[in-house]
């Protein structure tokens, strides 16, 4: 049995949703996906999330919501830890730099 992903820093997801309500529903849907998978590489990600960006720095940006929201990880694929590095509004993500963050 593959062990399941862990993910790190959920409190910032919450944050970010009691301050835009309509992203709590997709935010806890993706959560529930995520912590249930098992991702060894991108193709595994890719498989479900279509939409997703690759960054270097085994960075992952996920379009949230409709594409209304932008979510940021990164993967430590070989021991299944995911940390949450940015969730933002669109406007907000196009103020940051994805592979630094």
């Amino acid at each position: 049995m593959r062990e399941k992903n862990r993910i790190i820093k959920v409190a910032t997801l919450k944050e970010f949703w009691q301050k835009h309500p309509t992203a709590k529903a997709p935010l806890e849907s993706w959560y529930a996906e995520a912590k249930k998978e098992s991702w060894k590489t991108t193709s595994d990600i890719k498989l479900k999330y279509r939409t997703a960006d690759f960054l270097k720095g085994d960075r992952v940006v996920f379009n949230i919501g409709g594409n209304h929201f932008r979510l940021i990880v990164k993967i430590e694929y070989r021991i299944q830890l995911i940390f949450i590095r940015f969730v933002g509004t669109h406007s907000e993500y196009d103020k940051i730099n994805a592979e630094t963050i």
